[in-house]
């Protein structure tokens, strides 16, 4: 095989697209998704500028890292899904390996020891990438073999969750073990279980849950159980953050106090208020009407993911874009209970919207998957 059979075979520029504009179809873009990404930045870069106090510079290089992911989103749907799925045991080994290395070699920031700081590389979190590369895995590994899954490959797919949610948990990323765990279980749910064994499993870790909490949970871990069912215990400690959120999302009411209006955030009230908690800056500035115009952008995205899953031709296909379409779902989902009370704090950013890095970068691989999958899909079938 030459080199430019091998381009052709994984990028899939060989199969006819007569469905697609000549635009779509060179770049591989599912444009009701593209649009509903660009809508969520924008958004994001809007509700940032008044989160951060007005700083141009964060709004700059937030801009500049969805510039960069839009790229990779690019980059990554110019490649067929199957050419991914070929290579998805090597780069999950590739993954555990820098989980590894971040135990020996990592840099603490908040308390977790999670970041990559590589000589001539700008510092990255490996465990962000494993939110794409554990359905992958899960994905390539139950697709081909018989559906709904035998005990056997439920072992074996627990053990390909456990390891790096274990490594990620180490790394003391409570948040971010729960996401890479839950992408790949969205894995094993799509492959047909059956409910028996979900309602089980649900049912042992119920009630393995107080042994957790008396002999395993750190002491920080059992603070924010503690709070979430009554942050007035500390409230100038542990539950500082949840109650300033929930004053700040109750006084914006209806319509809020207007743009950069919100004295929460502006007087400081609000800790981490353009990461983990800008919802509560925009539902003060903005009111519920803002929150369920966010809501509405989401579901727009959601709803498009939802249906690239099912309109996959083939189970990997189907399995990876809905882990992947469910994960972003639950992202969303924790982080909005998450500021309202409603969940304890675990650390989850909101997508597209709170300041971040890999994270953001993360999505967007995401992203290029799912058009990956829609227009190589459609290509392959006609």
């Amino acid at each position: 095989m030459t080199s430019q059979d091998f381009v052709r075979q994984a990028t899939g520029l060989h199969a006819p697209n007569r469905g697609l504009s000549a635009v779509w179809r060179l770049l591989h873009t599912d444009p009701p998704l593209l649009l509903g990404i660009i809508l969520l930045c924008g958004f994001g870069l809007f509700v940032l500028f008044s989160a951060s106090g007005g700083d141009v510079a964060v709004v700059r290089r937030q801009a500049l890292i969805m510039l960069a992911g839009l790229i990779v989103m690019f980059i990554v749907s110019q490649f067929s899904v199957y050419f991914f799925r070929r290579w998805a045991p090597s780069m999950y080994a590739a993954g555990l390996a820098l989980l590894i290395l971040v135990l020996f070699i990592g840099v603490e920031t908040n308390g977790a020891r999670s970041w990559l700081d590589l000589p001539g590389l700008p510092s990255f979190q490996p465990s962000e990438i494993l939110k794409v590369v554990v359905p992958l895995m899960l994905a390539w590994y139950l697709a081909s073999r018989p559906l709904p899954p035998r005990f056997k490959h439920l072992f074996w797919s627990a053990f390909m969750v456990l390891v790096p949610a274990g490594l990620i948990v180490v790394q003391n990323d409570t948040g971010t073990a729960i996401m890479v765990a839950m992408s790949g279980i969205f894995v094993v749910l799509l492959a047909g279980i059956r409910w028996r064994i979900v309602f089980s499993g649900v049912f042992a870790m119920l009630l393995a849950s107080p042994a957790w909490y008396l002999f395993l949970a750190q002491e920080h871990q059992k603070n924010r159980i503690l709070t979430f069912f009554d942050p007035y215990r500390d409230p100038t400690g542990a539950g500082y953050n949840i109650i300033q959120s929930q004053i700040a999302i109750g006084s914006g009411g209806l319509y809020g106090k207007g743009y950069g209006g919100g004295a929460q955030s502006h007087l400081d009230f609000i800790p981490e208020s353009n990461t983990d908690f800008i919802l509560a800056v925009l539902a003060e500035e903005f009111g519920l009407l803002g929150v369920l115009f966010l809501i509405a952008l989401y579901l727009f995205v959601l709803s498009r993911g939802l249906y690239i899953a099912y309109a996959a031709k083939d189970m990997f296909s189907r399995l990876l874009a809905g882990s992947i379409t469910l994960t972003f779902f639950l992202y969303v989902f924790i982080n909005m209970a998450m500021v309202s009370g409603l969940v304890p704090v675990i650390g989850l950013p909101l997508p597209l919207i709170s300041r971040g890095g890999t994270a953001i970068v993360t999505l967007f691989i995401g992203f290029g998957l799912l058009m990956s999958i829609h227009t190589h899909g459609r290509a392959r079938s006609h």
